[in-house]
């Protein structure tokens, strides 16, 4: 986590997860039209790792839907019911709910599957944690 989201954050969590996914060959990464998913350093790092890069269309919210509606479960399910008082709850709070969002939490559009179950089913090799 950082106090701003620029280049560098973007770029360093990038570095982190290539570390824990050694081949993302193939690997779709959507994102906004923000400054940090358009800077050359962003544009040069993903296809040097196999990685495709997809935008949004400048000022269409629908092509993030999904992403959006994650956010929005993340906000009311495992933010908003705590009192949370430091950047370092906040991490935790938020990792704790990815993890449990891919492992335990059903999802409709999912056939009632958690993430992890959906792939697992499709056989995608990638866990999601």
């Amino acid at each position: 986590m950082s106090n701003r989201n620029n280049t560098e954050l973007v770029l360093e969590t990038f570095s982190k997860a290539f570390e824990k996914e050694k081949d993302v060959t193939g690997l779709i990464v959507h994102s906004d039209q923000g400054t940090p998913y358009t800077s050359y350093k962003y544009h040069d790092m993903l296809p040097k790792v196999g990685a495709q890069i997809s935008m949004s269309r400048r000022g269409n919210c629908y092509d993030n839907a999904s992403l959006e509606s994650f956010f929005s479960h993340l906000k009311v399910e495992g933010l908003y019911p705590y009192h949370i008082s430091t950047v370092e709850e906040a991490q935790m709070r938020i990792e704790d709910y990815i993890y449990f969002y891919n492992n335990y939490r059903p999802q409709r559009k999912l056939s009632k599957l958690t993430p992890v179950q959906y792939r697992n089913q499709l056989g995608v090799g990638r866990g999601v944690s």
